[in-house]
């Protein structure tokens, strides 16, 4: 796990930057002291045995019966391609009682899609939508779909059938669609990211086989047609790794995690315009007070205010969670909260029916944390007791406010 996560970092640069963290981590990966918590219960509602998935890299979807939705990256079938690790895995958490059951729904095997980060989401029909980062005919990554199976399934464990919506490239078209979570429109077009290809000219872009590209999906003839709404060029940003979001004007809003004026990501805007996309950048990150490194997507509340975080700079030099508000035709931006040095939040926030803001520390000592606004400031709470080693998923609040996520094992915490 930490070398496969060493891989990836070298490959999207700021290699001495995480080494440090991943030093600090190491030595902290079994510390789970609270900061700040208040009475809570943890329970672990599944550990992973190999077969049913390993290394769930992404948050959790909840549909409207509090059934659980979510992957594994690794896991599951360990035959061609998929030899050692597995091609990884989507499973289903349903609650009998007190206890949880967990049924992997399908396993992937390679040309379907291998090695999911982003978590499921539920479309309006029930079926789900997902991508993984690789796989697929060219191994850039697909984008699937998740139904149950058409016919009546006597067997205890029925998987669901998985169509292939569209296979990347790693062209034009883009590729590696990495933790970023997918959206629908209201006549069912899918959008999301990927992390790279795209634009390959200039420096930047052709070291990490393009920058990346906004992309919808729209149902055609009974298939899927992709067309490429935005292709970042490293001065506008590059290399998404969190999802995109709409407004109640149908414009989207995204992050990268690098490139922009000062090289640490930005915050963007998409309006559509005419036959296309025009984008705007919002703010560019610059890893001083505002904060660098934004894997994370962003969030709305009611107000049109979006919430995100990043992963270093700010005050504390372990990275912000940070406000943009709509503000005279332009953007303000306001940095919430600074992380501790080394720790760093990859996910993105959660709000909750209070305006609490959730999240999840990465590395250093893994936890959940809430933000709460008081007085004009937000003050942070941690949740521990055994979240496991890099939690790199968003968390889910429900109604009665749960808290679920993923790390090493799929977790609740209850109030």
């Amino acid at each position: 796990m930490v070398k496969r996560l060493m891989r990836e970092l070298y490959r999207i640069g700021s290699i001495d930057f995480w080494m440090a963290i991943a030093a600090s981590a190491l030595a902290a990966l079994m510390i789970f002291a609270a900061t700040e918590a208040p009475a809570q219960t943890f329970t672990v509602l599944h550990t992973f045995s190999g077969p049913d998935g390993d290394n769930p890299e992404a948050g959790l979807s909840m549909d409207a019966a509090g059934n659980l939705y979510g992957t594994a990256y690794g896991g599951g079938n360990t035959s061609g391609v998929c030899l050692d690790v597995g091609c990884g895995v989507v499973f289903k958490l349903t609650r009998h009682g007190s206890n949880w059951t967990l049924v992997p729904l399908y396993k992937f095997s390679g040309p379907d899609g291998s090695n999911p980060t982003a978590r499921v989401m539920i479309a309006p029909d029930g079926s789900l939508y997902g991508t993984t980062a690789y796989g697929g005919a060219s191994n850039f990554g697909v984008v699937f779909r998740l139904q149950p199976s058409p016919t009546v399934c006597k067997a205890v464990l029925c998987p669901w059938k998985e169509t292939v919506v569209y296979s990347f490239t790693g062209g034009a078209d883009g590729g590696y669609p990495a933790y970023g979570d997918l959206n629908f429109d209201k006549a069912g077009n899918v959008y999301g990211t990927t992390s790279s290809g795209g634009y390959t000219g200039g420096d930047y872009c052709s070291d990490y086989g393009g920058c990346g590209v906004v992309f919808e999906l729209s149902p055609s003839n009974g298939g899927w047609t992709e067309t490429v709404l935005h292709t970042f060029q490293w001065s506008d940003g590059a290399l998404p790794y969190g999802g995109v979001i709409f407004d109640k004007s149908g414009n989207i809003y995204g992050t990268a995690s690098f490139g922009g004026s000062s090289v640490y990501g930005a915050a963007y805007e998409l309006t559509p315009s005419g036959s296309g996309w025009t984008e705007t950048v919002l703010h560019n990150f610059t890893s001083g007070e505002d904060g660098g490194g934004a894997y994370g997507g962003l969030i709305a509340d009611s107000s049109g205010n979006l919430y995100g975080t990043t992963t270093e700079g700010g005050p504390k030099s372990g990275g912000t969670a940070y406000e943009l508000s709509p503000s005279d035709g332009g953007w303000t931006f306001n940095v919430l909260y600074g992380f501790d040095a080394y720790q760093g939040s990859f996910a993105s926030l959660t709000m909750d029916t209070s305006s609490n803001l959730y999240g999840t520390i990465f590395i250093g000592t893994p936890e959940v944390f809430r933000l709460t606004p008081s007085g004009g400031q937000w003050n942070l709470t941690g949740f521990n007791g055994g979240v496991g080693i890099y939690p790199y998923g968003n968390v889910i609040v429900d109604s009665a406010g749960n808290v679920y996520g993923t790390a090493t094992v799929v977790f609740e915490i209850t109030p």
